[in-house]
């Protein structure tokens, strides 16, 4: 009996949401998503071309719900850091077993990666590199590394292309930027990875150990990036010690030490 909280129903987000909620240990949901599905959307993404237009959490709902009429579905339809929300999306965390992240901007990897840590829970992320080359995968308990202490360490070690998240504003414009950057069969590739940790780690967080705590999977042959395809890269990744997000707060210190440092700043202002 599960209660997971995902932000996310996008290209990739959707299918991990659908294949982890099939599975019966999961018996509620929480699903935060403020966009519409789009046209441009439909090449990559498990809903119809009839629903372009609805709310993506709406058809997320509706299509979990269809598959598993027992289901518990609680839909925030909103950003995930949206000021007025962040009531909601504390409560929802705070409620959770564990949680997914299928974000595809840092901003709200990081803030996903805060709210998780302020309420110790364990969670997943899955990332499509760009043009779906490859993708990571990885998984976080409470008291190990967080996403702060992985992407810091990543991004001193491995050099990929990790372009920043294309605008679809405009699909097949001239920008480069616009272009889709991933096959749906490279987005599902990363998906599957993702729901499997996924499950694993909701099965038995206090004792999942995989032998990583990042796996990289490149899907593509690219010159001077990854000398083979479906070659796996396993990162065993230690928690930060000057980690802005996840280090343990300063122990407060105590009256007397405060009394101490008013005193010396309170000298210090008398001789100036």
């Amino acid at each position: 009996m599960a209660h997971l909280v995902q932000v996310g129903a996008g290209s990739g987000g959707m299918p991990v949401l659908d294949m982890v909620c099939r599975d019966r240990a999961v018996t509620a949901v929480t699903l935060i998503e403020p966009d519409v599905y789009k046209s441009h959307n439909v090449e990559r993404h498990l809903f119809p071309p009839s629903a372009v237009g609805e709310r993506k959490a709406v058809l997320a709902e509706r299509w979990l719900k269809e598959r598993r009429p027992d289901l518990e579905v609680r839909l925030l339809v909103c950003d995930l850091m949206d000021p007025e929300r962040q009531g909601d999306i504390d409560e929802a965390a705070a409620a959770a077993d564990l949680g997914v992240c299928a974000a595809d901007n840092e901003p709200a990897k990081y803030h996903w990666d805060a709210l998780m840590c302020r309420h110790n829970k364990p969670w997943t992320l899955g990332e499509v590199l760009s043009g779906g080359i490859g993708g990571f995968v990885h998984w976080f308990t409470p008291g190990g590394p967080c996403y702060g202490c992985v992407a810091g360490h990543l991004q001193r070690t491995v050099v990929v292309d990790n372009a920043p998240p294309p605008d679809y504003s405009h699909p097949g414009g001239p920008v480069k930027e616009t272009t889709i950057p991933a096959s749906m069969a490279s987005i599902h590739a990363v998906a599957s990875l993702h729901a499997l940790v996924t499950l694993a780690l909701l099965t038995d967080p206090a004792g999942y150990a995989p032998g990583f705590t990042s796996l990289l999977l490149p899907l593509q042959k690219i010159p001077e990036v990854f000398d083979e395809a479906f070659r796996p890269f396993r990162f065993r990744v230690p928690r930060a010690a000057d980690c802005l997000i996840c280090r343990p707060p300063p122990a407060p210190s105590s009256v007397e030490e405060l009394d101490v440092a008013l005193d010396q700043a309170l000298a210090r202002l008398g001789h100036e």
